[in-house]
């Protein structure tokens, strides 16, 4: 298991997206699911800055492994509670109605990620998301 911790601050996501990309590196998976993958943790990542500290900034600590066949990521902040599950998915009428888009990233991570639970546990959010994934093989010669 490898974990980083970040300020919540959005010119933390390059590392956040370094820290990613290194942990899936020797990972079978396609173009698409890396991108699904990025997506839903840079979103998760972006909301905790956005929303999870209002007052003063905090830290987000990043966790990533790989485990029969399941890549999977769990993301921890000590900021206001919140459950992403219960974030409603957006009508398009909602959506263009809104001065300021939101909820709309949380409804993509929800559905671009095979899991995705939630849980408040000793005064932090803690998000788990999973994709399947397969280790790469060795290139026989």
């Amino acid at each position: 298991m490898n974990a980083m911790r970040v300020q919540s601050e959005l010119k933390e996501l390059d590392k956040v997206r370094r820290f990613l990309k290194a942990n899936l590196e020797n990972l079978e998976l396609s173009e698409e699911d890396i991108y699904k993958i990025e997506l839903s943790l840079v979103e998760m990542c972006t909301n905790i800055i956005r929303y999870a500290y209002p007052r003063e900034k905090g830290e987000i600590a990043i966790k990533a492994w790989h485990e029969k066949g399941v890549f999977s990521l769990e993301i921890r902040d000590n900021g206001v509670p919140f459950d992403p599950r219960q974030v409603k998915r957006p009508t398009l009428k909602e959506m263009i109605n809104r001065e300021e888009m939101g909820g709309l990233g949380i409804f993509l991570a929800r559905k671009l990620m095979d899991r995705f639970a939630y849980r408040r546990e000793d005064g932090q959010n803690i998000l788990t998301m999973s994709k399947k994934a397969h280790e790469k093989k060795a290139n026989r010669q």
